[in-house]
């Protein structure tokens, strides 16, 4: 059974494709799905978005790009570890450990490809948006429950499985067409607004491509619009928790929100290791010592964690799994200092606080301003009375895949809005929104 179970996990059949898809030795299709995101002007647009530290100036900080890059490289590694167990346990066909090792790669590369400018702020000022203004307000009649539920509790993570699977090559179903396997990993939260889980993964307007994924991974259902997650999502979320504990940590120390001294001792903390200590003497800059610790801890982090995967791997693949790895792996107290101080020391710093502040104004204001002039727009081609000119003017600066008639949804229209401001970037948005409001010509 949990051959079976793996083989519909590890499907190369891709959403949207009419023939199904297979697995061969020249190229993976796993590899192939990382090729496709990589080559993505979504993907690209995230070198200028932000990871902790909103349009920061120096070119050392990470942005969500680079943490992209990061988070899959440590993904890949845990696939491949994790990889190794499945097949020699398990009967999975043509799959290989490096097959594994690619669908957690691939699926940590574009976890974050649906993010706004200014990263979770972006999420938060949108959800404050619709909740709080009068121009949302107007649109409230004109939604289902769970349209409403869709844009009160914006989520880009259903952002993310709607670039992959409609925006990015929207001539044709599935969009980029992903397989199976790498779109169950991505889910971290597979299901809609309305289900139990703390956000969502996909959005009204992509619910049967979402469930084409799920029933071709075989998924288990967790009632309601979910199901339970897929076993390689645990692994792209320690990847993604892994890189951005310690490298943001690493980051702070850049940028001297933390010292030198209080980063080596929890670094070696988690090593444990006198030899790590000893070739720790042998180098001279605080820096270099930091990029040292930081690479030890990474590997023994993937170690640990993989090993957890594997001693819990009946209960995830059964659905019985609900926390995450890192919380009973060896580091897990380690770990939590490190979040704790980074929430003290990075995270709340006042440069960053300031931004998000400001991005709220922005991307308020941006809705404020696009969304009454598409509606006006979609009021005139139904009949009713003709927009003003600046409505005209003003929706001219939204790319032409805005249709102001989506199908005479305001639902559809109001999502395209937000694929056209989540898909900026923090430097274009700040750009934008100066000019819209007169500031800068």
């Amino acid at each position: 059974m949990s051959d079976e179970r793996w083989r519909m996990l590890m499907t190369p059949d891709r959403v949207g494709a009419d023939e199904p898809g297979r697995i061969t030795p020249r190229r993976s299709p796993f590899q192939r799905d990382f090729d496709r995101v990589a080559f993505s002007g979504s993907f690209r647009r995230l070198q200028d978005k932000t990871q902790v530290f909103p349009l920061v100036k120096t070119d050392y900080v990470r942005t969500r790009l680079t943490h992209s890059l990061e988070t899959s490289s440590v993904g890949r590694s845990l696939g491949s570890a994790v990889g190794v167990f499945l097949c020699e346990n398990f009967d999975l066909g043509e799959v290989r450990p490096s097959d594994v090792g690619a669908v957690v790669a691939a699926a940590c590369l574009a976890h974050d490809i649906g993010n706004p400018p200014l990263g979770h702020a972006g999420e938060e000022a949108i959800r404050h948006w619709f909740t709080r203004s009068a121009a949302a307000k107007e649109l409230y009649g004109t939604l289902s429950e769970a349209e409403y539920s869709d844009i009160a509790r914006y989520e880009g993570n259903a952002q993310g499985f709607r670039v992959l699977a409609r925006l990015e090559m929207p001539d044709r179903r599935g969009g980029m067409q992903l397989t199976c396997a790498t779109l169950g990993a991505l889910a971290k939260y597979p299901g809609s607004s309305r289900s139990k889980f703390r956000k969502f993964s996909f959005f009204q307007a992509e619910k049967e491509l979402f469930a084409e994924v799920a029933e071709h991974c075989g998924l288990i259902p967790d009632g309601g619009e979910a199901w339970a997650r897929h076993p390689l999502s645990f692994l792209v979320e320690a990847a993604d928790d892994i890189t951005y504990l310690i490298v943001d940590f690493e980051d702070g120390l850049r940028l001297g929100m933390i010292q030198p001294a209080e980063l080596e001792e929890l670094f070696l903390s988690l090593l444990d290791s006198p030899s790590a200590r000893g070739e720790l003497e042998a180098i001279g800059t605080p820096l270099r010592r930091a990029e040292f610790l930081r690479a030890r801890v990474i590997g023994e982090l993937v170690g640990q964690t993989a090993a957890e995967f594997i001693a819990r791997h009946d209960d995830i693949l059964n659905g019985r799994q609900r926390e995450p790895l890192l919380d009973f792996i060896p580091a897990a107290g380690i770990l939590e200092r490190i979040r704790r101080r980074s929430e003290e020391s990075i995270y709340s710093n006042r440069r960053v606080a300031e931004v998000v502040a400001a991005g709220f104004e922005m991307v308020s204001g941006m809705l404020d301003i696009f969304v009454p002039c598409v509606e006006e727009l979609a009021a005139e081609r139904a009949g009713g009375p003709a927009a003003s000119s600046r409505s005209r003017r003003m929706a001219a600066l939204l790319p032409e895949t805005v249709d102001t008639d989506s199908e005479g949804r305001p639902y559809l229209r109001l999502l395209r809005v937000l694929d056209c401001i989540s898909a900026m970037t923090d430097g274009y948005a700040v750009d934008l929104y100066q000019k819209l409001k007169g500031i800068s010509l």
